[in-house]
């Protein structure tokens, strides 16, 4: 398995697709979100929703998978860079 390097946040990705002429306004409007929510996603406080993956997919012409996938592997490697687990036996299977 390959380790993660510390993918950035999706809206970190999300502001590269954002073309530079367009106002964060204008992005949320063609969205049909709140500005305040497109800029908290933009800002790193908010994460991507599967509702949005949808929204951005279609604006984009990308795959919903794409930002499910970013936001997947943002939450996964902060969850291990944060989080101590208590020590978990693996279940064994039967044979």
């Amino acid at each position: 398995m390959s380790r993660m390097h510390n993918p950035p946040h999706p809206g970190e990705v999300l502001r590269e697709w954002i073309p530079e002429e367009m106002t964060v306004t204008q992005a949320a409007e063609a969205l049909h979100v709140a500005r305040v929510t497109l800029s908290k996603i933009l800002n790193g406080n908010a994460g991507i929703s599967a509702e949005m993956s949808l929204r951005l997919a279609k604006w984009l012409g990308t795959s919903p998978d794409l930002w499910m996938g970013l936001q997947s592997q943002y939450d996964l490697w902060q969850a291990t860079s944060v989080t101590k687990l208590p020590k978990i036996i693996p279940l064994k299977q039967a044979a």
